[in-house]
């Protein structure tokens, strides 16, 4: 790669770190578009850019979401009682979302993307307040929801915060321990997330060299090694802001990241 090529990742990668760590989104959701741009810059087969753009930001998840939990965790933030009810079916889920992600051509598989980010941003801006008895489900429920966050997760390459955090804060889960939880949640769907990617990707047919599966590795080098950096400095800025300014940028930087990919659906 060249050097203007590994100082767009590298920014790009500390800007996803900065969104784990402060939003609990595993940064997915703001690198997925940016590098679906930089893989159509670079030529690369216009039928795999985008699922190698969410196979690539998915791995770099794994690495992400551990500098952020281990910020959020020395804060005593992280529920992790939820996170154990969680992971089963999240782990389930994150095999199958490639799986659905494979059967997809690049355009509904942006669309997707797009509709979904919208869509959780929706749910943030309305800000529609719970029921004072609403809780968390049983273990049957919470495998349940694991499973849809799983799902999702690995269909759009993101850590499944933009699920997770709506719906623990719909159960009443105050939004810091919301955002710290849904961090923990990260690298269980990325671990499961990049083997399955690399599984249903393995012998495809012109994928660029250097690539295992879907997984550009390059750039997921490039783009982890900046996101570690920085997953701590969000985390500790997610403690210091109130919840309404944490719901706006997280709408905000969402609808913006929909926009473009929905226009990449239509392009």
């Amino acid at each position: 790669m060249d050097f203007g090529l590994i100082a767009i990742l590298l920014v790009m990668g500390m800007a996803g770190g900065f969104a784990a760590g402060l939003l609990g989104i595993g940064g997915g959701m703001v690198l997925v578009p940016f590098i679906t741009m930089i893989f159509t810059a670079r030529g690369f087969p216009p039928d795999l850019i985008v699922h190698m753009a969410i196979a690539t930001s998915l791995a770099t998840i794994m690495f992400t979401s551990l500098s952020s939990v281990r910020a959020h965790h020395k804060h005593g933030a992280v529920l992790w009682p939820v996170v154990r009810m969680l992971v089963p079916g999240i782990v389930i889920g994150s095999w199958i979302g490639p799986w659905i992600a494979k059967q997809l051509n690049t355009s509904a598989l942006a669309l997707v993307f797009g509709l979904f980010v919208a869509f959780s941003a929706t749910q943030m801006l309305l800000n529609k307040k719970p029921k004072a008895t609403r809780e968390l489900p049983k273990k049957p429920g919470m495998l349940a929801a694991g499973g849809v966050i799983g799902v999702v997760a690995g269909l759009v390459g993101a850590g499944g915060g933009f699920i997770s955090v709506p719906f623990m804060t719909w159960c009443n889960v105050k939004i810091h321990n919301a955002v710290a939880t849904s961090a923990a949640l990260g690298f269980p769907i990325a671990l499961a997330g990049t083997l399955s990617n690399v599984y249903y990707g393995w012998g495809e047919a012109n994928l660029p060299a250097y690539s295992l599966g879907y997984i550009y590795v390059p750039a997921l080098v490039v783009i982890a090694a900046a996101s570690v950096t920085m997953a701590p400095v969000g985390a500790r800025t997610a403690h210091r802001m109130p919840v309404a300014a944490l719901k706006r940028i997280l709408a905000v930087i969402l609808y913006a990241l929909a926009a473009y990919m929905l226009w990449k659906a239509a392009a």
